[in-house]
């Protein structure tokens, strides 16, 4: 059966491409792509034996070495696969992500992408976590299509791109940051995932209700949606998974930043109650359920008279 479907096609060398490049990554020419129609015999699939694809599939995954991130995840980073991690403005998603990569370019190659800081924004960061290596490469740019002919030269395992609301082409309709902006950058990052077997992870930001900013459509392209959550106002970060294609959403991991980033919480069950056994007047502890993660708290209260003609409340750490 013929198949008909737009592209675009080097006049140089004929090497084609879904979307308009600036620069053809075979070549290397510029500005040399037209908009052409492909009409092209639609390839016969045959069907495979689900065990033959099972046990490569569930070994095919990348360990990252931060324990915590890896065990939300469901056992590491699924190569092919692409991720989507969101979270309020300062609360570490990039100094977490910055550890991952450093970790993973010990023995492969990764491409830290920043649409938001510079080179040297970046650099003090790793210099402060103690990341350096050589297989680490930073690229500041908000072009995709930059972005891509970059990829394909590399060919790294990961993709961070920090962040998409930032990623922008002008083959997309729309400004940067909006719906059709994000949505378009995320679909074209999963294809190239799906296609070359890399991983991506994308940092989405969120809204002030909690939710991840830009079309609800982002959420079903990606291949995992997770959140890291926390104060500002304390060191306690909460890692857990919304949809997880590859694991369980039933995770959560507990992170504590330190000086030299993002550590992961070894017994959050005890992290926040008192150790010396013996509680003040006017603490209680409850017991909460983070996925397959239990955790204790202890909640403070303190009462004190008032001048005003109704009583306050005031609540820090606790929804109520």
């Amino acid at each position: 059966m013929k198949k008909n479907s737009k592209g675009y096609v080097c006049k140089v060398c004929g090497y084609r491409s879904p979307i308009k490049l600036g620069k053809c990554p075979n070549c290397g020419s510029w500005d040399s792509f037209e908009e052409v129609e492909f009409v092209e015999e639609s390839e016969l699939t045959k069907p495979i034996p689900i065990e033959e694809k099972t046990a490569d599939f569930l070994q095919d995954r990348i360990k990252t070495g931060v324990e915590e991130f890896d065990r939300v995840l469901g056992g590491g980073i699924v190569r092919g696969s692409s991720v989507l991690i969101g979270g309020e403005p300062g609360i570490g998603k990039s100094t977490l992500l910055l550890q991952v990569a450093g970790i993973i370019a010990q023995k492969e190659k990764v491409l830290y992408v920043s649409g938001e800081e510079s080179y040297s924004q970046i650099k003090m960061r790793a210099d402060r976590l103690g990341i350096s290596s050589k297989n680490l490469y930073v690229f500041t740019e908000q072009d995709i299509n930059n972005i891509i002919v970059t990829i394909n030269q590399e060919k790294p395992l990961l993709v961070v791109i920090d962040s998409i609301q930032t990623m922008t082409s002008q083959d997309i309709e729309g400004s940067p940051g909006g719906l059709n902006q994000v949505r378009e950058s995320t679909r074209i990052f999963t294809q190239i995932a799906k296609k070359s077997g890399m991983s991506v992870i994308l940092v989405g930001h969120v809204t002030k209700e909690g939710t991840l900013a830009g079309p609800k459509t982002v959420e079903h392209i990606v291949d995992g949606v997770f959140y890291l959550e926390g104060s500002r106002n304390d060191v306690t970060r909460l890692f857990r998974s919304v949809k997880n294609r590859f694991g369980t959403t039933n995770e959560a991991g507990i992170f504590e930043m330190q000086e030299k980033g993002l550590v992961g919480v070894k017994d959050p069950a005890i992290e926040f109650v008192s150790q010396n056994g013996n509680l003040p007047i006017g603490s209680a502890i409850t017991a909460s359920l983070e996925g397959t993660l239990p955790i204790f708290f202890e909640v403070q209260a303190l009462v004190t008279p008032t001048y005003f003609p109704i009583p306050r409340r005031v609540a820090n750490g606790i929804e109520y």
